[in-house]
């Protein structure tokens, strides 16, 4: 048989066909249209547009695969999380998404704090109030669009907001609901005190699954829109970090993946909640029952890579760029690049914190530049890694994933920054992965998400640090630590 998975990105969504020995049959893409940004820091996107792109991205798939949708046997879902989707009585959209980058919620996060206690609020969700995460967006709903607020009578996530449109259910994964801010995440239920206090109503909040659980068939209109067959199970699924744990076979204590999206996460899994008392990382359920997950976030790691080429190299790809950057050395001969283009989550929990490159002199190139911009994000990747230390997380090895998995030159220089051997998959296909491994899961074809990822995956290639790039990098690490509190003191004016 074969299992769907389907991702709504940020960017657009991914439909992937994948069979019994976790072969990829064939995919379909739909780009999103672009994101809104009203006003600095605010990020929105229509989530009409996502469904319309995942119409089109599983026609793709199924015309590519020349499978009939009596094939599929179920269908996952995944995608970008923290987004706040509100719907009406009649099921309605009334406003755009304000989704996971959106920065504006700085007034709730600090309001939410003020009225639980900052310890509290992450003794309750193992997580303390951020911009991105989903409540603090309905707070800030509730203050400047009061009217919307009034008339919101359910809450998805962008990806369940999808699932409502394929199948008319509401319904949420633990490992997505883990990042509304509204889960209590060591007993994976909603948190009743917390949507008290927020004034959240409990009857807004979609039904609660296991990632691999059935909650779902495909309805009839949902097959008419798409051409899968009605009835089709659909399971609960995860977001995108959860799913793409998943596809990469990151289940077990000691496992960690570092992914280099739009945004960078490294992710590992635990066997219990581990909560940061900082708040500086995030604690979500995974999506494999009875284990949870701590990840970093690093707000524009691939995004970091798209500013320069398209600021300084438009119309060059980044083959080329990454060819002239293959011949500069190890730390870019002094060159640094402070990733925060839209704030930072991962330690610095800062939506004003703001990019920089230090170093500069007239001996430095674009290839520097380049260069310098691929060892930043990997330098703020590392300070996930430090935090694990800290707290007692185990890591045994790293998996790459995401676009800063493909390019040899960005596996070379995060192997040697982090101090691992990194890992890379023969087919690293991301979140979409994941979810059809979970719906193959859900569907029997494997009795858990552990049998289904060893008999899915496969390792290509293992990168060993370079000792003398280590050792380069190291010493470029105690100076870019240096580089945000510098950054803040000029900013705050101390």
């Amino acid at each position: 048989m074969t299992y769907l998975g389907i991702d709504i990105g940020t960017g657009g969504t991914r439909a992937v066909l994948v069979d019994n020995s976790g072969q990829v049959l064939a995919s379909g893409m739909s780009e999103h249209a672009p994101i809104r940004s009203p006003q600095p820091g605010w990020a929105e996107q229509d989530p009409e547009d996502w469904w319309r792109a995942a119409q089109e991205a599983i026609r793709a798939a199924l015309a590519a695969s020349g499978l009939k949708a009596s094939d599929i046997a179920a269908v996952g879902l995944t995608g970008q999380m923290h987004g706040a989707v509100m719907l009406d009585n009649e099921g309605r959209v009334l406003r755009p998404s304000l989704i996971w980058c959106d920065q504006r919620t700085g007034p709730q996060c600090d309001w939410l704090h003020q009225q639980l206690g900052r310890e509290h609020l992450i003794e309750l969700t193992c997580n303390p109030a951020l911009p991105n995460f989903t409540l603090t967006k309905l707070l800030w709903v509730r203050d400047h669009e009061p009217e919307v607020f009034a008339k919101i009578a359910r809450v998805l996530c962008p990806k369940d907001y999808v699932r409502y449109r394929l199948t008319g259910t509401y319904v949420i994964d633990v490992q997505e609901a883990s990042g509304t801010l509204l889960l209590d995440v060591t007993n994976r239920r909603w948190s009743s005190e917390v949507a008290r206090v927020a004034g959240i109503s409990e009857s807004w909040l979609p039904q609660v699954f296991e990632s691999p659980d059935i909650c779902a068939r495909i309805s009839s209109e949902g097959a008419k829109r798409t051409g899968l067959a009605e009835g089709t199970p659909v399971v609960a699924g995860a977001g995108d970090q959860g799913a793409g744990a998943v596809g990469m076979g990151i289940l077990q204590p000691g496992s960690v993946s570092a992914t280099i999206g739009t945004s960078g996460v490294v992710f590992a899994a635990t066997d219990a909640p581990t909560k940061d008392p900082h708040g500086r990382l995030h604690t979500f359920c995974h999506a494999v029952p009875d284990r949870w997950h701590v990840m970093g976030v690093t707000q524009a790691a691939g995004l970091s890579f798209r500013w320069l080429r398209d600021t300084i190299a438009p119309g060059i790809n980044y083959d080329t760029l990454t060819a002239e950057a293959e011949k500069v050395p190890a730390g870019s001969d002094g060159l640094l690049w402070a990733p925060y283009l839209f704030g930072e989550r991962t330690p610095h929990l800062d939506s004003h914190a703001t990019a920089m490159f230090y170093g500069i002199t007239a001996s430095h190139t674009r290839a520097h530049l380049t260069r310098s911009v691929l060892e930043g994000v990997a330098y703020s990747l590392k300070d996930t890694f430090t935090l694990f230390s800290e707290l007692g997380i185990p890591v045994k090895g790293v998996r790459l994933g995401g676009g800063g998995a493909r390019g040899p030159l960005w596996r070379k220089i995060q192997a040697s920054i982090y101090g691992y051997p990194c890992d890379v998959l023969v087919a690293e296909e991301g979140a979409a992965f994941g979810a059809a491994l979970l719906a193959g899961v859900g569907a029997g074809a494997w009795k858990t998400t552990d049998e289904a990822c060893a008999s899915a995956i496969r390792i290509a290639e293992q990168i060993s640090p370079d000792p003398a790039a280590a050792k380069t990098y190291a010493k470029g690490y105690e100076v870019y630590r240096r580089l945000y509190p510098a950054i803040k003191a000029v900013r705050d004016g101390e």
